[in-house]
């Protein structure tokens, strides 16, 4: 049976300590730093870990409704949506993943992005 990312790297844990690297640097992104005033940031890397675990292959799922329902009053343009891929790609270098893993984690996020930036964001 072959191996997933998530599993290939530490399952949950490890995606949790990318998902808070992710996010050091997210909040002081000039770009998507603004959207984190006034949130619970433990709970939003609980849901983010879970969310990129399910990508990867770990054990949670999110429907697109749920995710488009969850950014939609966010507003997140294409522009945001190009910044946070940049991070998580620096964060999950920073974790050791390999280039092919770095690459299909983002393909992965990447193909979340119809449902996650506004719909009328240019």
């Amino acid at each position: 049976m072959p191996q997933t990312i998530y599993e290939k790297y530490g399952g949950f844990s490890a995606i949790s300590r990318v998902v808070m690297t992710f996010y050091e640097m997210a909040l002081d992104s000039d770009q998507i730093g603004d959207y984190f005033a006034d949130v619970d940031m433990a709970r939003l890397i609980d849901h983010q870990t879970k969310f990129i675990s399910s990508l990867l292959g770990g054990p949670a799922s999110f429907s697109d409704e749920r995710l488009e329902a969850v950014h939609r009053a966010l507003a997140i343009t294409h522009d945001d949506f190009d910044e946070m891929g940049a991070l998580l790609k620096d964060a999950l270098e920073q974790h050791g993943l390999s280039e092919p893993d770095v690459r299909a984690t983002l393909a992965a996020i990447e193909s979340k992005r119809n449902v996650i930036v506004h719909r009328d964001a240019a």
